[in-house]
């Protein structure tokens, strides 16, 4: 280890400027197991010409031989244990860090640049505030990881350069009033964040009404009380300097409690979400919106402005985390001794992600689109701890027989097909806003569903939906910034690691789905997906965020900047960033109009009859069967139950009801029914429905 001085001349006034070095010349391997290998740096002799209260790094160079530069995530720590991205999954699989120098003032951001890397580079989290106002003696670190096995590598060599003018000191941002709802957040006896456990926290919030300034003079009148906080997000978390949280809202003595918070339905589980590489910070506020309007739940939003231990981070969103609750995702509980019968049937949540790495998590579907890649199914409600072995057997066996009736030859068959295992509206809605937003991260990571129990419908529906950022114009890569083509088809374009599954391109193989989703794109395109409803929304939440974004964009300086993986061209304003989001929607809609297949029958009026949200239950029945339905005008319905082969083994005649929900309850104590499967069909005057039902 070695310390060497260097003497910087400064042109502004007759002022010598200092800088020091200091590196480390040993190094060594780095593990190939995801594990951080720490590379100490001991500081003890920053020179007394230093400036103490202003002094910060300029620079921090590494030497790496590695054989595949993205497997590496590197950060530098702190004397007081705060952390530093320097670098994250860059440079593909090309080699080796060599003497690369990572400061503020670069232009090339690291994750744009390419390996090896050898010159200047901008680090993912900004060094110009680093240690500043600091005492910068103490024991500094260079965390290395390598994240996938196969490959070998080496630290050489790193060291950091102070000075007295840091590259790129941003100072800190003067807040005194905000028009958004003001979180301020104290850690207690930690100034860093981990990933988990959750730690100890104190939370307020200002909130005077909308329309109404809030000042952070003002007391806490919308949360006052304990919270656990704790990062959250996977390659977000060593990517971008703005970081996610994950919080719970607990009371006076530490315990968790359910919350009313701005007005969301009381729960403790709550996510501020950060919206660093989306700048128009609306992109999954669009998304949710648009879910809900649609008739399905999505995370309801409220956007905010937070302090962090004294410290002006920027526009965050609070976000609903995914949960079961009657206010969230609004399915039975599912309890450890609910192993037979209807109980086990649901309630379920699950989703499409990538593996965790923890066996226990879920299970890889029997139908990966190739060889090169598996689609992992994860449990999400029970959680991987609490799920018995038996409910895992039954949701398995529901999506591999769902999977595989999908598969059949059969497979758009109403009686033999897949329509038999999902609620097919639910996955028709979930097509048309993936693929309106073209999120490449759609239908193959962060993809939920759910199942309620047989009694309460208990068909595979989609959603919620989660994690749209990447969408609407929002990444430069797999075609996600075209505004032509189908995002569905992203295993032709990008496959061989996360895949869409097979569904996708299977549903749309079946006219039945096509024209249902001709007739929904054209339903949706005349009230909440017309342009000038879309335009209304953004304008709107752009208007909201006129001030913040000021500020906003003062802490964290990226406007005109590429930050992964905002397309080209990079817009260099907030109206800008509003106006290309608007521009590329209108683009992606006129497609869509143009190339959604299927037909519609237009003779068909809005105000025709139509059965919907038809549930018949128990299912296996026993000796009563409960129908409920909704009806869109005053009609007639005639129930009958007939064997395979087509005998009736109850008729009952047509009936009037009036428009809206319907529910029907038949007893069918007195009617001679042999253990088996009989044909369940009803019908009004536009529709007739036929379901399988099973006898017990």
């Amino acid at each position: 280890m070695k310390k060497i001085l260097l003497l910087k001349l400064s042109f502004i006034g007759p002022l010598l400027v200092i800088s020091q070095t200091f590196s480390n010349s040993t190094g060594g391997p780095v593990a190939d197991n995801n594990n951080y290998i720490i590379f100490p740096l001991i500081i003890n002799g920053l020179s007394s010409n230093l400036n103490t209260s202003t002094f910060g790094i300029e620079s921090v160079s590494i030497t790496i031989d590695h054989t595949y530069d993205s497997d590496l995530r590197i950060k530098l720590q702190s004397p007081d244990g705060n952390v530093f991205v320097l670098t994250s999954s860059a440079g593909g699989s090309d080699d080796n860090y060599i003497i690369t120098q990572f400061t503020d003032t670069a232009i090339t951001p690291i994750t744009s640049g390419s390996a090896p890397f050898t010159g200047y580079f901008k680090p993912i989290d900004p060094l110009g505030s680093v240690n500043n106002g600091q005492d910068g003696n103490g024991t500094w670190s260079l965390n290395v990881k390598d994240q996938v096995a196969g490959d070998i590598g080496n630290v050489i060599s790193w060291s950091i350069t102070f000075g007295d003018e840091p590259c790129g000191y941003v100072a800190p941002i003067t807040f005194t009033e905000s028009n958004l709802p003001i979180f301020v957040i104290t850690t207690v006896n930690e100034t860093s964040i981990p990933d988990e456990p959750k730690i100890d926290a104190f939370m307020g919030i200002i909130y005077n009404g909308f329309g109404i300034t809030n000042y952070i003079t003002d007391p806490f009148n919308a949360y006052k009380n304990k919270i656990g906080i704790e990062m959250r997000g996977s390659s977000s978390q060593d990517m971008f300097p703005q970081k996610s949280y994950g919080f719970e809202t607990r009371d006076v003595n530490n315990l968790v409690k359910d919350t009313v918070l701005l007005d969301m339905p009381e729960e403790h589980d709550w996510i501020l979400y950060a919206p660093y590489t989306d700048k128009t910070c609306m992109r999954n506020i669009l998304s949710y919106d648009l879910s809900n309007k649609m008739g399905h739940y999505a995370s309801r939003t409220k956007l905010c402005e937070l302090v962090l231990n004294g410290e002006y981070q920027g526009i965050y969103i609070l976000m609903e985390k995914i949960k079961k609750d009657q206010n969230r995702v609004n399915i039975s509980k599912l309890l450890p001794t609910d192993i037979t019968g209807d109980e086990i049937t649901g309630g379920y949540i699950i989703k499409i992600d990538k593996s965790t790495g923890n066996g226990g998590d879920g299970w890889v579907s029997n139908y990966p689109t190739s060889v090169a890649s598996s689609i992992n199914i994860l449990y999400h409600y029970p959680s991987s701890f609490n799920i018995v072995n038996e409910q895992k057997i039954y949701i398995q066996k529901y999506v591999d027989s769902f999977e595989t009736a999908l598969k059949s030859v059969n497979f758009s068959d109403p009686l033999l097909g897949y329509e038999n295992y999902i609620g097919i509206n639910s996955f028709i809605d979930y097509f048309i806003l993936n693929e309106l937003s073209k999120n490449v991260d759609g239908y193959r990571i962060s993809t939920y569903l759910h199942k309620d129990k047989s009694s309460n419908g208990g068909k595979l529906k989609m959603g919620p939906v989660w994690d749209y950022n990447l969408g609407f114009w929002n990444a430069d890569y797999c075609q996600g910034d075209v505004s032509t083509g189908w995002a569905y088809e992203f295993n032709d374009i990008c496959g061989g690691g996360s895949d869409v599954p097979f569904w996708w391109s299977r549903f749309m193989e079946d006219p039945n789905f096509q024209n249902k989703l001709k007739c929904r794109w054209t339903e949706l395109r005349q009230n909440i997906l017309s342009i000038n409803s879309l335009n209304h929304f953004i304008d709107s939440i752009a208007i909201y965020l006129e001030v913040p974004q000021d500020r906003y964009f003062e802490r964290w300086p990226i406007l005109g900047q590429y930050v992964w993986p905002n397309p080209s061209p990079i817009p260099n304003t907030y109206s800008e960033e509003v106006l290309a989001i608007k521009n590329w929607v209108t683009n992606r809609v006129s497609w869509m109009d143009i190339n959604i297949p299927g037909t519609c029958d237009a003779t068909i009026s809005e105000n025709e009859l139509i059965i919907n949200n038809l549930i018949v239950f128990p299912n296996p029945f026993l000796d009563k069967l409960n129908i409920s339905l909704y009806l869109t005008k005053l009609d007639k319905i005639t129930i009958e139950i007939t064997d395979l082969l087509g005998k009736t083994i109850i008729k009952i005649d047509e009936k009037e009801y009036q428009s809206g929900k319907v529910i029907i309850d038949l007893n069918l104590s007195n009617i001679d029914f042999q253990n088996g499967i009989y044909l369940f069909k009803i019908k009004n005057s536009q529709t007739e429905i036929v379901q399988k039902i099973n006898k017990i």
